[in-house]
């Protein structure tokens, strides 16, 4: 039985293999939103919320989100007004919408890792879908296995609702199927749809203007893998270690609740705060077995929760100003995507490094470090050791 239980585990570390993103087409540039916004949902006769949003927007540093719900001026919320009043009932239509484009928007993702992985889909063994928008049994991870040809005997974990920290949270499942599973080769999606919390602005709730200037649509996919076949795959991170930590008495700090009207978004303005008193006993526990003292030898993929929560991680964590550049660099270029952000980082991470002749995928850096922050507050931190270029 010993010898069953060991040959039924791999050899090595788990490995991303590949890495694939996709947006949809409509790109929406922040300096002109609260026009498109306020006219959008009917609501251009409140010009102080609308002096509101644009100050916001500034703060935020993003210049462009990806909304595939702006395709033709708007066309759903025209078709679907009760999307764009800040109180109306609307979660059977958001939730018919949301079920069709998650799936398909991870598709496209997904197709780009596999071709970057150059192996076919008859090989991949598990699938973890990840996604906060919407909700549905049969889900999309059901949907994508028919969208890609996937085997049916493919291993399905489907994830709603982790918030932003769910593609580091799947990267730490993925991690333990792959060294428990020999041979396994693990899919990982995340797909987001940000009209399942689109809401029309409200002068009883201005502060919901934050969650809709910080949220955009995008998918990414890995796939991950251990002891890999290196006539045919090309390993880029290792996944050395993991380790999710929950801040506790945080569990209103940050919230993401279906209603009628959609999905709620609470973000307190303490959640930077917390997380970076925090981050260092976080960081500190999951380099410890690596003895790994100098944070500034790492490369850094952090999700980008906002501009404070980086300034406030990089000042308690003493980091020299260069190492959130590729975070910055994807707050900037696509806004917060929740659960897909960390591996788009990661994917342009790898595209630097590679472009620019560097060592390692970790931009000339062998260890790096991957950060998520969501709702409990929880971190999920996850020691990344980059392969040769």
């Amino acid at each position: 039985m010993e010898q069953f239980v060991q040959s039924q585990r791999s050899k090595g570390l788990a490995n991303v293999l590949a890495i694939g993103t996709a947006l949809p087409p409509v790109c929406v540039p922040h300096d002109t939103y609260p026009d498109m916004y306020f006219r959008l949902t009917n609501s251009e006769h409140l010009t102080e919320l609308k002096e509101k949003m644009t100050r916001i927007c500034k703060s935020t540093t993003i210049k462009q989100r990806y909304m595939g719900m702006m395709a033709n001026d708007g066309e759903i919320l025209k078709k679907h007004p009760n999307i764009g009043d800040h109180s109306a009932p609307s979660l059977d239509a958001r939730w018919e919408i949301v079920t069709e484009e998650v799936p398909k928007l991870a598709k496209e993702a997904a197709m780009v890792a596999i071709k970057d992985w150059g192996q076919p889909v008859s090989k991949i063994t598990h699938l973890i879908f990840c996604t906060n928008s919407g909700a549905a049994c049969p889900g999309a991870d059901v949907q994508l296995v028919h969208l890609l040809g996937l085997p049916t005997t493919v291993r399905r974990v489907m994830l709603y609702y982790q918030g932003c920290h769910g593609g580091a949270t799947s990267l730490r499942i993925a991690k333990d199927l792959a060294e428990n599973n020999r041979g396994a080769r693990v899919l990982v999606v995340t797909s987001e749809y940000i009209i399942h919390g689109f809401r029309g602005p409200s002068e009883s709730d201005p502060d919901d203007l934050v969650s809709q200037v910080l949220f955009g649509d995008g998918s990414a996919a890995v796939i991950v893998g251990a002891d890999p076949d290196l006539e045919v795959e090309r390993p880029l991170y290792e996944l050395v270690s993991a380790r999710e930590t929950m801040i506790l008495n945080t569990m209103d700090a940050l919230a993401m609740v279906p209603k009628e009207v959609g999905n709620l978004v609470t973000l307190a303005p303490s959640i930077p705060y917390h997380i970076s008193e925090n981050i260092g006993g976080c960081v500190e526990e999951v380099l410890k077995p690596l003895g790994i003292n100098d944070l500034n030898s790492l490369f850094w993929i952090v999700h980008p929760g906002g501009p404070k929560i980086l300034k406030m991680v990089e000042e308690k964590l003493a980091l020299e100003k260069d190492k959130f550049n590729m975070t910055r660099k994807v707050l900037t270029d696509v806004g917060n995507l929740s659960s897909p952000t960390v591996l788009f980082i990661m994917d342009e991470m790898r595209k630097k490094s590679i472009n620019e002749g560097k060592a390692t995928t970790g931009d000339g850096l062998e260890f790096g470090m991957l950060l998520g922050f969501g709702p409990g507050l929880s971190i999920e931190a996850i020691v990344l050791r980059s392969v040769a270029a």
